[in-house]
């Protein structure tokens, strides 16, 4: 689990949690469901079970929200991911995110699971970036417990983010703090199609830093570091474990596909954060980043507990390019989009390639002059001179949104975007299913909820035909 992070500023209306499980066998439809599109979409978010102001929302206790398409309906179910974390608030009243409490009560902490959801080697995983993967049920949502695949991972970090290689089908992850808590010390492996490991290797980073997302291409593996430190004495002392550190500026770690951690070469670039990247490709000569870039990370304070600057600038999709024959080791860095947002995705069987299309949610302007943050879904085809997007109404927000291909053979964006919606005057949530090439024209179908599912973090599709056991 995270170390208690201080919570910054005023949540969202749509971030406070829910206090309840349930299902939903038809949930009422607008619009046609597409032919074809059987599965289920499954999304994760902190949902704390002890709601605590004191706790970070990055902590809250892992919430996912499934919604079944099959027989021309869409049922729905939620459940929290019975961890170890959850069932200590249960059983002492308190929130885990708030205080250590797992330590004091000493008890192995599994994470709060809260942050992805994936499919591996026929399990379903529910993850986050500290602890091991968690197996749940695809079918009823219900917890198998962590996994070590066979004993090939050892216990703490593993990132929410791996990378599925499209052409060996092998999952790339990496962990941060390992194998100590809030260190400068790094992992990396691979699981093979079968869920076995088949590689696992440690480095130091220059300096100890909260890694949320990595980038994979058919010849590099890409570790971004940046000033979002982490500090166990900090902690300690009372004061915030991850601090914004500019100084130390932005390091970024590549690495060749068949080589080891001992080739890493440390590439320098312009001080920022980033959470998530969209993709990432390489041609032989140079190679390519496109991420949601920060001038310097949200929700996160300076070393001493002030905050970080007045507000925090939105992040834009951004380019970094690597020539890399560049004797100096520094890489540049040129926005794309000037529609600032978060939560990018692709098709997915583009990963680590050259790639046309990609979804965001991003960031209109409002009346006064500001951003009503998550306020449009965003399709970038990289060969068109501007955006397609599609405005929600104010008050209304959205998840980060999931592509499914019409089918296995279907050229690039051609398919399905998924994606649920907060609406504002209601109160309530529905699921939003566009044509991915065609944002502007709004949803052919939704499906809408009778509550809200709370702000998350990120979901998949999982396709009806597979969940063997």
């Amino acid at each position: 689990m995270l170390a208690a992070i201080p919570s910054a500023r005023t949540p969202p209306p749509n971030r406070g949690p829910i206090d309840f499980e349930c299902e939903i066998d038809a949930l009422p439809l607008t619009g046609t469901l597409p032919p074809g599109l059987e599965g289920v979409l499954v999304r994760n978010g902190p949902n704390p079970l002890v709601p605590d102001p004191r706790a970070h929302w990055f902590t809250g206790d892992g919430m996912l929200h499934a919604f079944h398409i099959d027989g021309g309906r869409v049922r729905y179910r939620n459940r929290w991911v019975r961890t170890a974390q959850l069932a200590l608030a249960r059983r002492t009243g308190r929130n885990p995110g708030a205080e250590r409490l797992a330590e004091a009560e000493g008890i192995e902490d599994d994470g709060s699971a809260n942050t992805h959801v994936i499919r591996h080697a026929g399990r379903v995983l529910a993850l986050e970036e500290s602890s091991l993967p968690i197996e749940v049920a695809l079918d009823t949502l219900a917890t198998r417990g962590p996994t070590d695949f066979q004993g090939g991972l050892p216990r703490g970090a593993f990132t929410a983010h791996p990378k599925c290689d499209p052409a060996s089908g092998e999952l790339l992850f990496f962990g941060y703090g390992a194998p100590e808590p809030m260190s400068a010390g790094m992992r990396f492996g691979v699981l093979t199609p079968d869920g076995q490991v088949s590689r696992l290797e440690t480095f130091e980073a220059p300096y100890a830093s909260m890694v949320h997302d990595f980038a994979i291409t058919e010849r590099h593996i890409v570790f971004p570091v940046m000033p979002l430190t982490a500090s166990r004495e900090r902690m300690r002392a009372g004061r915030p474990p991850y601090a914004w550190e500019p100084s130390y500026g932005t390091q970024v770690g590549v690495m060749p596909r068949g080589g080891r951690v001992e080739d890493i070469v440390w590439w320098q670039g312009p001080t920022c954060y980033v959470f998530h990247v969209m993709n990432a490709w390489d041609d032989g000569e140079r190679l390519f980043l496109d991420v949601m870039q920060f001038e310097r990370p949200p929700l996160f304070p300076l070393p001493d507990g002030q905050p970080a600057g007045a507000a925090a600038e939105p992040a834009r999709l951004t380019r970094w390019r690597f020539d890399l024959q560049d004797p100096k080791r520094s890489f540049s860095a040129e926005v794309l989009q000037e529609i600032s947002g978060e939560f990018p995705r692709i098709d997915e069987r583009y990963t680590g390639r050259p790639y046309a299309h990609g979804w965001y949610v991003g960031n209109l302007p409002d009346a006064q002059g500001g951003l009503r943050m998550g306020s449009a879904l965003v399709h970038v085809d990289h060969g068109a001179p501007r955006p397609d997007v599609f405005a929600l109404p104010v008050g209304d927000r959205s998840s980060e949104a999931v592509f499914v291909p019409r089918h296995p053979g279907a050229a690039e964006g051609d398919g399905w975007l998924l994606a649920v919606f907060y609406r504002g005057a209601s109160r309530t949530s529905e699921l939003a299913i566009f044509d991915a090439l065609r944002l502007a024209a709004g949803p052919v179908c939704s499906a809408a909820l009778p509550h809200r599912v709370p702000d998350g973090f990120h979901g998949n599709w999982f396709a009806a035909e597979v969940d063997p056991r």
